[in-house]
């Protein structure tokens, strides 16, 4: 089985919350311990893991803050696109988010996290000139990565007009129309579809939703980063599915 390293104490602790069983080591800094490594540690320990101490020196294969903690797990299955089309089937008024090529892992990481907090049923990415999951990704998801999934298609075009055959209408976010978010009924069967850094949606991706929808601006800025949008259209989703004013 594949092996993946994370890092963080809320991404450790979340994967090692659900799945103990794919931790094959647990990498702590040696040295006097915080109350949440020592928490950590402990919370191993009672799981079965044995923790090992090392030198700061070890952590230099991690990106970012690590916080003093990493861990070896085994990588979990990939889901496709056959798991997309059964996962359809048995939701109701489903919310799925495809995203057109994200190419920041940051950006798929507070995705993601705004994805679990609203309760999107899948997010679906192509398989290239796209971020997939690494421990970047799952360090700024702040556990998310392991609540929320993340469907890899090797076509997002064709999967985007196989689930509007499964009845989901498609709203594309984009600048160029006079149709905002907030003129769209999005209680129902809804994919918000999402573009990339800087250039937005492809045109084929554009062209392939039902919809195209702007997030009002008055500002001297163009656009907004697409973790930011992201958040704004799916809160609105929130907001109308929950009757909230």
């Amino acid at each position: 089985m594949k092996q993946e390293l994370i890092y963080g104490l809320h991404a450790v602790e979340k994967f090692l919350k659900q799945s103990p069983h794919l931790v094959y080591r647990l990498s702590v800094i040696k040295g006097r311990l915080n109350n949440r490594q020592q928490s950590l540690v402990d919370q191993a320990k009672s799981l079965g893991v044995a923790a090992e101490f090392v030198p700061k020196s070890a952590f230099n294969v991690t990106e970012g803050n690590h916080q003093g903690v990493m861990a070896l797990v085994a990588q979990k299955p990939q889901m496709n696109e056959s798991d997309l089309e059964s996962l359809i089937e048995g939701l109701d008024n489903p919310l799925f988010l495809f995203l057109d090529e994200v190419q920041d892992p940051h950006n798929l990481g507070a995705i993601l996290r705004t994805a679990d907090a609203v309760g999107v049923d899948a997010v679906i990415i192509p398989k290239h000139n796209s971020v997939g999951m690494n421990a970047t990704v799952r360090k700024v998801a702040s556990g998310a990565a392991d609540n929320v999934r993340l469907i890899v298609v090797s076509n997002l075009v064709r999967s985007i007009k196989a689930m509007q055959q499964s009845g989901m209408w498609m709203i594309g976010m984009a600048g160029e129309t006079d149709e905002t978010l907030y003129d769209h009924n999005l209680t129902g069967s809804i994919g918000i579809v999402m573009g990339t850094e800087g250039s937005g949606l492809r045109r084929l991706t554009k062209e392939a939703c039902d919809h195209l929808a702007a997030i009002p601006m008055v500002g001297v800025a163009e656009s907004l980063n697409v973790s930011v949008a992201t958040g704004v259209a799916l809160y609105e989703v929130y907001r109308q599915r929950h009757q909230l004013r």
